[in-house]
């Protein structure tokens, strides 16, 4: 039997709108009235009809999340983190996959779900700043990831060029000299674009070459990716001492060739990755990675969603989320004793 707002007022000895404001969580409830209320709730098992409540406010308590590729770890990761920040305000998650193609991403953005959500979080690929600025629907959206359009929407991103001279520059404070860039994407990619930057940049900084003949361009950004980037530099006679590679599948599939080929992690060749997925913590030799605060990401993203629903947010503005470079087997070395697959 469904517990009622008016069983749970009987129960507790108030009125109906009291009950409605606990449940609703307004502000002028006293402390000594929410326990109250509180306790009633929890002794019917009481539970909030959260479509109703929704709807009374004329909205749908669903928010789309639109991203490029489910099967790439940061993506699922990511999509997590967004689902449990939008639980903490009774809201579900959609989710769109996008494939990273320019049509499905203009279909997403321009609203061919606006009847049934009440903001769209967009990780875009392939749109152009055109596509965006011609969109006319009210839904709020909230971008995320590196490409720049400049344009009045919330945009959530960490800084890939400063993360990838941390990454850089942690190698070359091992002693390594000859530092090579896996996932240099053919075409126009500004992820990519910012690692190489950070990674040319870092080189320079510390007096070394950035030695383009080291920079491996790829078509995609998984685990064959890097493998084939990695026989690429490995097969034209060149033999650095160190990999940074564009992501974490990438640098587990460079590490899969070092295997083949005999070359020792680190011993031989250092290795780090980007996103710090947990597929990277629990190999034969754990990664060492680049870690965006993918739940501060999340909750940015419901957050700024949430906040223009409201009419409470700011003007548009770029959000920096944070990063740490989490060291580990793969760059440092195993500790004497330690067991496998130690995060």
């Amino acid at each position: 039997m469904r517990v009622s707002l008016k069983d749970v007022a009987a129960h507790a000895g108030v009125s109906i709108k009291t009950v409605s404001n606990v449940v609703n969580n307004y502000q002028h409830v006293t402390p000594a009235m929410r326990e109250r209320v509180q306790r009633s709730i929890d002794a019917l098992g009481y539970r909030p009809n959260l479509a109703a409540r929704h709807l009374r406010k004329g909205r749908t308590g669903i928010i789309a999340l639109a991203l490029p590729e489910l099967g790439n770890p940061y993506f699922a990761e990511l999509a997590a983190s967004v689902i449990d920040a939008a639980s903490g305000h009774d809201y579900i998650v959609l989710l769109d996959h996008t494939g990273g193609s320019r049509e499905q991403e203009l279909l997403v953005s321009q609203g061919f779900r606006a009847r049934v959500i009440d903001g769209l979080i967009l990780s875009p690929i392939e749109l152009e700043t055109e596509d965006l600025r011609d969109r006319a629907q009210e839904v709020p959206l909230v971008l995320l990831g590196e490409r720049d359009y400049d344009l009045p929407y919330d945009h959530i991103a960490i800084d890939n060029v400063a993360a990838a001279r941390a990454a850089v520059r942690h190698l070359i404070g091992l002693g390594r000299r000859e530092v090579a860039f896996i996932g240099a994407r053919r075409g126009r990619s500004e992820p990519a674009q910012l690692r190489v930057r950070g990674w040319r940049e870092e080189l320079t900084a510390a007096g070394l070459p950035a030695d383009e003949g080291l920079v491996a361009a790829t078509d995609g950004w998984g685990h064959a990716d890097g493998a084939r980037a990695m026989k690429h530099i490995l097969d034209s006679g060149r033999r650095p001492d160190a990999v940074f590679a564009y992501n974490d599948p990438m640098a587990i599939g460079a590490m899969r060739v070092l295997h083949e080929r005999g070359l020792r992690v680190p011993e031989d060749i250092a290795v780090v990755g980007f996103d710090d997925v947990i597929e990277g913590r629990f190999g034969a030799v754990t990664l060492t990675s680049v870690s965006p605060d993918k739940a501060a990401i999340g909750r940015l993203a419901v957050e700024s969603v949430l906040a223009r629903l409201n009419d409470q947010a700011p003007e548009p503005r770029r959000i920096w989320a944070d990063y740490q470079l989490v060291e580990r087997e793969s760059t440092l070395g195993r500790p004497a004793g330690a067991g496998r697959g130690t995060a």
